[in-house]
């Protein structure tokens, strides 16, 4: 029993219990601290997260200050009157009735240029108004007035109309096209589809400059012309022919003339350049077409003659596979003037290549004019020939 009594009476309970105070001790005093960290850290996030928010606040309400009326609404107002509808009529006649009835054979837009004592001149595409025998204009407020054509032309799809400088409000000022640059936005302002969407608005950016498109005008699968072009992705639609193109300082710097329509493209609208339509225009306006230089012949690209008559007939080198024909020369022509004689084969004018009738016009048309001398590079019979021509206006011989 004493033995027993004295095993009972050892302290190492005692001391279990000291150590499970202390362990309970630290962990308390762990807890605290990490509460206490904890507390901090929740201080420091809160803190951040009041920053944070502090700062999206801060930009919110810089987004929402701004003013939604931009550069764009200002310079449509600026020039919407200068743009007008241009209705192309003609007279059509019911067999069955006695009476001549005036019916819309066509739409598309055009834009005032100029104002001249009591005359005002609205430049728009030949295609617009091309057969019209009466023209109706329609301005921005929806009040029309009858427009005359001044003249037209073709190759540049474009024409000027006259019409009473007294219905004018605004006309719009030239840009200079040749400074345009890739990206930079423009405006084209029009009537797509018809007066039913008059002064319609598109925005985009120039996509291209100096686009050569190929224009097959009798629609015989062969190109007869290239026009030059800038590319756009301002919507452009029927309708919008003969419209605006403008800058961010309201100037005009193309006429909308056309767009890709393929069903795999999408957003390809293409317009005259301005510094190419001047000129033009100029001439349309004093003489009523374009005075461009002629040759006085009938022409047929070489790649349309078989190869045998090639050399057989025509007695071209093996080599030589590109050229324009000369088919007919007409009488007292500069090119009969000059000795040039049927079945002679052009390949060179004043050092350029010369393939096929386009780059022959676009020769004539763009780098010559009217009394000047072109030095030309001719196959007759196999031997290449230069010859000497003074060039003259198609209507002086």
């Amino acid at each position: 029993m004493p033995e027993s009594t004295a095993r009972h009476s050892q302290k190492p309970p005692k001391r279990r219990g000291g150590f499970i105070s202390g362990f309970i001790g630290v962990v308390i005093g762990a807890l605290l601290v990490w509460f206490i960290m904890q507390g901090e850290s929740s201080t420091k996030e809160q803190s951040l997260v009041n920053g944070s928010e502090q700062k999206v606040d801060a930009m919110q309400t810089e987004r929402i200050s701004l003013d939604v009326n931009n550069d764009v609404t200002d310079i449509v107002e600026k020039v919407a009157d200068s743009v007008v509808g241009v209705t192309n009529l003609k007279t059509i006649s019911d067999p069955w009735s006695p009476v001549e009835t005036t019916r819309e054979t066509g739409s598309g837009s055009g834009v005032i240029y100029k104002k001249q004592g009591d005359k005002a001149y609205i430049v728009t595409n030949h295609h617009v108004i091309e057969g019209a025998q009466e023209l109706e204009i329609t301005f921005d407020d929806g009040s029309k007035t009858d427009g005359k054509i001044v003249g037209s032309d073709m190759w540049t799809d474009l024409a000027v109309i006259e019409i009473d400088a007294k219905l004018v409000k605004t006309v719009i000022d030239f840009g200079d096209s040749d400074a345009l640059k890739r990206g930079e936005t423009v405006i084209a302002i029009g009537n797509p589809l018809g007066l039913g969407f008059s002064g319609s608005v598109t925005v985009g950016v120039v996509s291209g400059k100096d686009r050569s498109i190929p224009i097959d005008f009798d629609e015989n699968g062969t190109v007869d012309w290239f026009a030059d072009a800038l590319q756009t992705d301002a919507a452009i639609n029927p309708g919008n022919s003969g419209g605006a193109l403008i800058n961010l300082a309201g100037q005009l710097i193309g006429i909308n003339s056309m767009k890709v329509s393929e069903a795999t493209v999408e957003g390809i609208g293409l317009a005259i350049p301005i510094n190419l339509a001047m000129p033009i225009i100029d001439q349309l306006e004093e003489h009523g077409e374009v005075n461009r230089p002629t040759m006085g012949v009938t022409l047929l690209d070489l790649r349309s003659i078989p190869a045998q008559q090639q050399r057989e007939m025509l007695k071209l080198p093996v080599d030589v596979t590109d050229g324009v024909v000369i088919n007919e020369v007409m009488s007292n022509s500069p090119a009969q003037l000059a000795g040039v004689k049927q079945y002679d084969v052009i390949v060179e004018m004043d050092g350029e290549k010369i393939e096929d009738m386009v780059t022959l016009r676009k020769h004539l048309y763009n780098s010559k004019e009217v009394g000047d001398t072109m030095q030309m590079k001719v196959y007759r019979d196999g031997q290449l020939l230069e010859i000497e021509m003074v060039l003259k206006d198609g209507n002086s011989f």
